[in-house]
């Protein structure tokens, strides 16, 4: 019985190994390995893929978060509005950036964040501060100036009402755009399509290496078309520095390497193809679960998103019933993510509890992410429905 992995790696690797290794020799004949022409071709590349007018190489997706939070104007002591189902490096940057978050909860069809739970947050926990600094949350006691919608499973969140609300309130957006390489929006009250990465005050990308556009180790960015924020980002990925030695501010090490700039550079100019790869095997999973009557919760893609399924995530009742069928079938799958974030050990004290996201508690315990990658075969997508119709007791009548 063959094996179905969760995620291919190596097909995509073997097919760029000479352009990959290539990268890798021209660092070493000129011994240039953090920084320099490597990042400085890959930056404008992205932002230009992405639709902005920056792009800030970072060492890694937390970096880029933690980066774009500070350089937008997020202040130690700020409280943050997330959601729970994600990461927990978007929290973590929060934190980390010396801010506090807090959750809203989500759509139950998108699973992102869910932009009346965001305006009931706004309008009915929170007070009016002294001074210019706005909204205060009575949670968390601080002023409320910043909202990070996290764009998940490849799909972006529902930006229009949250921009719009983030205007009404003066909040800052980050975008966490992480999974969500290349994934449009259609913006109702602009009538165009956005892409991630490009609609709030700046957005921040992980390039791990099992995402749409991923490194062969550690790499981020940021994308704004602020040019504060990018000089901001700039300084901080780099010791606070404006140049050589003049430190402006007090900033990290958080530089791109030159090899991974060089390896993101050859796979950007293959990620629109492998991103239509993804949205053609998804439309094949949806076909083949047409004929699976009940009992699984396909992904919702609304009018206005185009996604790029960084992930296939189902829902089922009996996850880990149906997780152990298909791995003695040798289908490997994924579980994104099991414990809603407010419910974390590491947030233990925090004050929060079980109900307090029910949509976001439900999701997760009911999610399953299912094979995903460019090269999947139809054969393998026709086992894997086969197999989900057999452990949930269903006869599927796939071809």
């Amino acid at each position: 019985m063959s094996v179905i992995p969760f995620l291919d790696l190596v097909s995509q690797h073997l097919e760029l190994e000479e352009d990959l290794v290539s990268v890798f020799r021209s660092a070493l004949e000129k011994a240039g390995f953090v920084g320099g022409p490597a990042v400085e071709d890959f930056e404008p590349a992205f932002a230009d893929f992405c639709h902005v007018r920056h792009a800030i190489g970072v060492g890694r997706g937390t970096h880029a978060l933690r980066f774009a939070v500070k350089a937008a104007g997020v202040q130690a002591g700020d409280t943050v509005l997330t959601v729970p189902n994600t990461f927990i490096a978007t929290t973590e940057a929060i934190s980390q950036a010396g801010a506090r978050f807090d959750f809203v909860d989500i759509d139950p069809h998108t699973y992102t964040m869910d932009p009346v739970k965001l305006a009931e947050y706004l309008e009915t926990r929170c007070t009016r501060g002294a001074g210019a600094r706005g909204l205060v949350s009575t949670r968390t006691g601080s002023p409320v100036t910043a909202v990070v919608p996290v764009h998940l499973y490849g799909q972006m969140a529902d930006m229009d009402p949250i921009l719009e609300l983030a205007a009404r309130f003066q909040l800052l957006v980050v975008e966490d755009a992480c999974q969500a390489h290349g994934a449009t929006y259609f913006s109702r009250s602009r009538f165009r399509w956005f892409r991630a990465g490009s609609m709030g005050h700046a957005a921040a990308f992980s390039f791990y290496p099992g995402k749409n556009l991923g490194a062969c180790g550690e790499a981020g960015a940021i994308t704004t078309d602020d040019d504060w924020i990018a000089r901001q980002a700039r300084m901080l990925r780099d010791h606070g520095q404006s140049a050589k030695n003049l430190h402006d501010i007090e900033g990290y090490n958080g530089r791109l390497d030159a090899v991974q700039a060089g390896i993101l550079s050859v796979k950007l100019r293959r990620l629109e193809t492998w991103n239509e790869q993804r949205r053609e095997r998804a439309r094949a999973y949806d076909t083949l679960f047409n004929d699976v009557r009940t009992g699984v919760t396909l992904p919702h893609t609304p009018r206005w998103s185009k996604p790029v399924h960084h992930l296939y995530v189902v829902r089922v009742p009996d996850r880990e019933g149906l997780q152990k069928h298909l791995a003695a079938a040798g289908i490997a799958t994924g579980i994104h993510y099991p414990i809603p974030l407010h419910l974390t050990r590491a947030y233990e004290g925090r004050g929060y509890r079980a109900s307090d996201f029910p949509i976001a508690e439900q999701a997760a315990r009911e999610v399953l992410s299912l094979p995903m990658y460019p090269t999947l075969s139809a054969e393998s997508q026709r086992r894997v429905v086969t197999e989900i119709a057999d452990g949930l007791s269903l006869t599927p009548a796939v071809a």
